[in-house]
């Protein structure tokens, strides 16, 4: 048997992440040993898998933009693609990956956890989402879901003396596995229904008609609910609100914020590569979890008094959103889903990098009483939240608006109406606990008239571009929009 040599180049990005994050874990085990019996260095926060990653992350999106070119190219037998959609989003995933580092430098270092085993682990958790990303394979996508979580895990746990943050790692942990389980048995279904691992033979093959639709419609059944787990979705959302408040905020930053690009690549290659034939078996179970993530997001998040466990109802809200676009089985309602995905995790970003702006050593700053008076304080801070808050509730002129006007637009095209009056229902609700934070920091009187600490001047400059991006793209909404709708034409045109 002889192994032709695949064409590495489609795969140059991931090859590049694969080694640096292997470089950023040897080289923090071999300065710590080299500087053991030099204790002030050793207390000494270390930067250096700080900057490692920054440079991967950089060097990463130059390979993928000098890789894209629009057109599909597939390698490592078919397992492996490299087209529009996917370069798209790898290139958000970079940037979020960037922002959590940048975001999470001055509260890693207040917690004596500015490690390189975080970057590591950073860097680990991307690669298995650039793998999802480009996944045309059921074993990569897999892979790449294995990969994203147990790096996960292990972040979530990264304080290992705090009872919550373990207790949290360990609930992610036991769900994670079972909801993998579940995927992989409705994997297995499909694979002995289809005898093929391929996406793209798996749609031809259930185009061509089944034998035995019951085994397909438990395959299907098995496969959603996994998806559901990875997307936090209900009513597969029981992890959320416990795993984004009990890790550390720098880990539910980026828990927030890159996964979902990843969940939806994962729900696209899936849903509309491999089991498209089948849309109207699925689309039924994707509308059923759509309006229940919409009501037990919006309405959960009402009774918050934790703006982490208030922002994690909001996402289970949100991925609702996202399903709806993609339940509709159309171009047009997968272009809505990536630009309403796309604009989440820049909104998620920034809510939770403000955060952490305001958490010092000893303070988490994630009350909402802890933002009471922020306008007296920190004026900018106070409308740089005010401007994330309004968008996540979906108000003009912010990029919200248009993010949940797209999909709605294509749910009544494909014929939806009610479910896309339902979503406006709901998003009016949800309005409801995000002016409630405006109000706030504008009409409360605050607890403590300290000043906000300073913190590094660049996550001080990204954070004013990251809420001022949001203005900037509701403003200004269609390059980015047409940007998604492209990707999604010259993939599945």
């Amino acid at each position: 048997m002889t192994f032709p040599m695949p064409d590495l180049l489609p795969a140059a990005p991931e090859i590049l992440v694969l080694v640096m994050a292997c470089v950023v874990l040897m080289f923090e085990a071999y300065a710590v040993r080299g500087q053991a019996d030099r204790s002030e260095i050793v207390a000494r926060p270390r930067v250096a898998g700080y900057v490692l990653t920054l440079l991967t992350l950089l060097a990463a999106a130059g390979l993928t933009a000098f890789t894209a070119n629009g057109v599909s190219a597939t390698t490592f037998s078919g397992m492996f693609v490299d087209d529009a959609m996917a370069d798209l989003l790898k290139l958000m995933t970079y940037l979020a990956g960037i922002a959590a580092a940048i975001y999470s430098r001055q509260y890693l270092a207040d917690r004596a956890l500015m490690r390189g085993e975080y970057f590591a682990l950073l860097l680990f958790a991307v690669l298995g989402m650039m793998v999802m990303i480009s996944a045309s394979h059921l074993l990569t996508l897999y892979l790449g879901l294995e990969l994203l979580s147990l790096a996960l895990y292990a972040m979530v746990a990264l304080r290992r003396d705090d009872a919550v943050a373990v207790e949290a790692a360990m609930k992610y942990f036991v769900l994670g596995a079972l909801a993998s389980g579940l995927l992989l048995y409705g994997m297995s279904m499909l694979y002995g229904l289809t005898g093929t691992l391929e996406l793209n033979k798996m749609a031809a093959t259930l185009a061509g008609g089944v034998d035995n639709p019951v085994v397909l419609a438990f395959g299907l059944v098995f496969v959603v609910a996994g998806l559901g787990f990875k997307l936090g979705t209900a009513p597969f959302h029981m992890w959320v609100p416990d795993i984004y408040h009990g890790a550390p905020t720098a880990v539910t930053l980026f828990i927030g914020s890159a996964p979902k690009l990843a969940a939806f690549a994962f729900v696209i290659r899936l849903l509309a590569d491999g089991l498209q034939p089948a849309h109207a078996d699925w689309q039924q179970m994707l509308a059923v979890m759509a309006v229940l993530s919409l009501a037990i997001g919006n309405l959960a998040a009402i009774m918050q008094t934790n703006i982490k466990r208030m922002l994690a109802y909001s996402t289970i809200a949100h991925m609702g959103f996202l399903l709806l676009g993609v339940m509709t089985g159309e171009l047009n309602g997968y272009g809505a889903a990536l630009y309403y995905v796309v604009t989440y995790v820049i909104m998620s970003l920034g809510a939770f990098g403000l955060i952490l702006h305001l958490a010092r050593a000893g303070f988490e700053a994630d009350a909402l009483d802890d933002y009471k008076g922020l306008n007296s304080r920190a004026p900018w801070l106070a409308a740089l939240m005010a401007i994330l808050m309004l968008s996540m509730a979906g108000l003009p002129p912010f990029v919200g608006f248009y993010a949940k006007l797209t999909v709605l637009q294509a749910l009544v095209g494909a014929g939806w109406i009610w479910l896309a009056v339902v979503a406006v229902l709901f998003s009016l609700v949800g309005a409801y606990y995000y002016l409630r934070v405006v109000k706030l920091m504008y009409f409360d009187t605050p607890h403590s008239h300290e000043p906000v600490l300073a913190t590094p001047g660049d996550a001080r400059l990204l954070l004013s571009v990251n809420g001022l991006g949001v203005l900037l793209l509701g403003l200004l909404p269609q390059p980015l929009l047409a940007l998604c709708l492209e990707a999604m034409r010259l993939t599945y045109g």
